[in-house]
């Protein structure tokens, strides 16, 4: 059975489910090169989709019910329709936490979980919901629609997601930590437009920033989260705008009290569903929506739930992620097909295409001509770069499929050799060209993570940010944020054998079991292409770009 599934307006994707096994999801900006792009899914899948993959297709979904949107692109959608109604399928359209639900849940290995998923909105299908949800919902909030929520609770187990809990969209973390990324920071706050093209949702800077400050300063002014409300209070955020504007120290102060305030309001949301779950002996949570981006919420949650065993976190958990999850849903729950345990396909991140190699050399061999007196190409092996990069060089990498959702994760990435405190200023100033306080992750090897940090966990996507052991801040200074600690991703063989096997070798070296990883990018989305990979080494200061699967390294005279 195949199903493809769509994201449409922004953050637009594709996705296409073999067996209920992902085998493609592809994302609009790592194509156009804007991030969070609007736009036609359905064309897109359309225009860059090889048709074989997709022709024989028995049904189609979408996440959100066509009528309270006014509809689908006419063209597109028609073609998809009569696609999948020739092979006797349909088009359906589940809601969207129920697809964040699903991606979540589904991608995990758990029996059973409590799901968790919050967002800036979403709006849910109220043919799939169950009859009392629908009757608690509609008219009790009549200014607002009545279907459309930014916080759901589900009960998960076998093939099977049951709404256990669907807010009525009166407040949104989302929205509210987008709206203060824009108004107060001044920092992209969602969508591309023509004037902030590379911007997209900035988010994660401010959350960066927090580690800097003091988070009591501002508080009082975020005390507007605990009441509810879909805007902040405009008095408060005229303040707060005001002293931003003052100093650098006032932003790293206000942004921690934004991630204060915000981290309270989800747990006071949140504890009731948890710790009902708990004292009923659960031990699975899955998180999906855009706020699970949150890696240091993700961290706080470990705390605060000592008693949950595993937090799974859907790995593309923003709206790009819901082609692939309402797929799953449809799947699983509606077409009651068995859950997919211990197979790597079913939960990997690396769901772009594979370039071979003659698509690799035709890209190379067209910038050489362009750049004969500047450009080197040799062969190379793992143990080369390595020697290069432990020579304090940057090295990009590219190979195998690009990593789905907005993390490199050793397909796409930039690495350099973490013992250096000088490495992160190079990377940020050089290559990102990005504020001097980022932070930049560790990929380590998974059976090392014990040896390294407070907290032995999982952390595939780089879902966490966790602290470092006190023995260990001075021997890899270019992966320690201020506050001591890190946004993790843990490294297996299962998960990217190459990568991890490129880690080992350095590891072998230099008796660290962890490389420096970003994203291969430079303000664009992270690279997709042969040609994007080259341009983006080309137009700056990196030293090296590897392709990988073919051992082709390229560097500049």
């Amino acid at each position: 059975m195949k199903i493809i599934g769509f994201n449409m307006g922004h953050d637009v994707s594709y996705a296409i489910l073999e067996d209920g096994v992902p085998i493609l999801h592809n994302e609009l900006e790592r194509f156009n090169r804007q991030k969070s792009s609007t736009g036609d899914g359905m064309q897109f899948m359309l225009d860059t989709c090889p048709k074989h993959l997709y022709e024989d297709a028995d049904y189609a979904v979408h996440y959100k019910a066509s009528k309270y949107y006014g509809g689908y692109p006419k063209a597109s959608f028609n073609k998809i329709k009569s696609i999948v109604q020739r092979n006797g399928g349909d088009f359906i359209e589940p809601g969207h936490h129920q697809s964040h639900a699903a991606a979540a849940f589904f991608s995990s290995e758990f029996d059973e979980s409590l799901i968790i998923t919050f967002d800036g909105n979403g709006t849910e299908n109220p043919q799939y919901l169950k009859a009392e949800t629908r009757e608690s919902l509609s008219g009790r909030f009549p200014k607002l629609h009545p279907w459309m929520t930014a916080f759901t609770v589900w009960s998960g187990k076998d093939n099977k997601i049951e709404e256990l809990h669907i807010d009525p969209a009166t407040f949104s973390w989302g929205g509210y930590y987008k709206r203060c990324t824009g108004v107060i920071f001044k920092l992209g706050a969602g969508h591309v437009t023509p004037k902030l093209k590379h911007l997209g949702f900035q988010g994660g800077t401010v959350m960066g920033m927090a580690a800097l400050g003091n988070h009591e300063k501002y508080l009082s002014h975020f005390q507007n989260m605990l009441e509810g409300g879909l805007e902040p209070n405009p008095k408060d955020m005229k303040f707060l705008t005001s002293e931003a504007d003052k100093s650098e120290q006032n932003r790293f102060d206000i942004a921690a009290s934004l991630q204060y305030m915000f981290e309270k309001t989800i747990k006071q949301k949140i504890d009731p569903f948890v710790n009902e779950y708990i004292q009923n002996g659960g031990k699975n949570i899955c998180l999906s929506g855009g706020v699970a981006l949150n890696c240091v919420m993700g961290g706080a949650m470990l705390d605060w739930y000592p008693e949950i065993e595993n937090i799974h976190h859907d790995p593309i958990p923003y709206d790009g992620g819901l082609a692939i999850g309402s797929a799953r849903y449809l799947y699983h729950h509606m077409l009651d097909n068995p859950r997919i345990y211990n197979n790597q396909q079913n939960k990997t991140p690396y769901l772009g295409k594979t370039y071979i190699e003659d698509e690799v050399r035709e890209a190379v061999e067209k910038m050489r001509a362009e750049n004969k007196e500047t450009m080197v190409v040799e062969q190379a092996t793992d143990e080369v770069v390595i020697e290069k990069m432990i020579e304090k060089n940057i090295i990009s990498v590219f190979g195998g499929g690009s990593e789905s959702g907005r993390r490199a994760l050793g397909n796409r990435s930039i690495l350099a050799d973490p013992r250096h405190a000088d490495t992160k200023d190079i990377v940020n100033e050089k290559v990102k060209h990005r504020q001097w306080f980022r932070p930049f992750a560790p990929s380590i090897m998974r059976e090392h993570v014990g040896e390294w940090f407070e907290r032995d966990i999982d952390s595939p996507y780089m879902s966490f940010a966790i602290q470092w052991k006190e023995d260990k801040l001075d021997k890899v200074p270019a992966v320690v944020h201020f506050d001591g600690s890190a946004r993790l991703q843990t490294v297996t063989k299962e998960e990217n054998e190459w990568y991890y096997n490129f880690i080992n070798k350095f590891y072998q070296q230099t008796g660290v079991p962890l490389v420096l990883n970003t994203s291969f990018n430079d303000r664009e989305p992270i690279v997709e292409t042969p040609e994007h990979a080259i341009s983006t080494f080309w137009s700056t200061k990196i030293d090296y770009l590897y392709f990988r699967d073919y051992g082709i390294l390229i560097s500049k005279k």
